[in-house]
């Protein structure tokens, strides 16, 4: 007997239901369930990357368990996150000026590492965004971010602008704790 969606062998009857005329595996059903609440927390992303950066965020958490240190990936994963989160479409790697556009807007993503000793960070001048997305990762590997206006980052003459998580320069756009559904983790 085979599953009717993957054409994968059943052992026995134990790991599939027949319905239907046709055996369905269960891994087939929880994979779908897995999917459905992805999608529900992730609704406009791509649930190939939504698997991905799951995938990412547990590595680099199996990581850190077992060696005590942290992969230097933060980056990636607070674009990524930006990506499936708020939709944030990201430009080539290495254009200048920001990390991507949400519509009309150009987005600069900065995250914040469960490494940093502060919460600030430092953003060019020069770049050509009008919004900044500060995205801070906890040491538990909780995903949190705040969308600030550029309008809002303090003037100076200074190459960089510095923006305090904790400051006034916006509110909490989302809290997320990473909770990976069943079978992702």
């Amino acid at each position: 007997m085979r599953c009717a969606m993957t054409g994968q062998p059943l052992r026995d009857f134990s790991e599939g239901i027949y319905d239907d005329g046709e055996w369905i595996s269960w891994n087939w059903i929880n994979g779908q369930l897995v999917d459905q609440e992805l999608r529900g927390e992730f609704p406009n992303a791509n649930l190939e990357v939504v698997k991905i950066f799951h995938d990412m965020v547990s590595l680099a958490e199996a990581y850190k368990q077992e060696t005590g240190r942290y992969l230097q990936i933060w980056g990636e994963l607070g674009e990524l996150y930006a990506e499936i989160k708020f939709g944030v479409v990201r430009h080539r790697p290495g254009t200048p000026g920001s990390d991507g556009r949400i519509g009309n807007d150009w987005i600069e993503v900065k995250t914040i590492s469960p490494e940093k000793l502060n919460e600030v960070i430092q953003v060019k001048r020069a770049g050509n965004f009008n919004k900044l997305l500060v995205v801070k990762i906890s040491e538990g590997f909780e995903f949190e971010a705040r969308m600030i206006d550029r309008k809002l980052l303090r003037k100076g003459n200074g190459k960089h602008a510095r923006v305090q998580w904790g400051d006034h320069a916006g509110p909490v756009i989302e809290e997320d704790a990473r909770q990976a559904p069943a079978g992702i983790a």
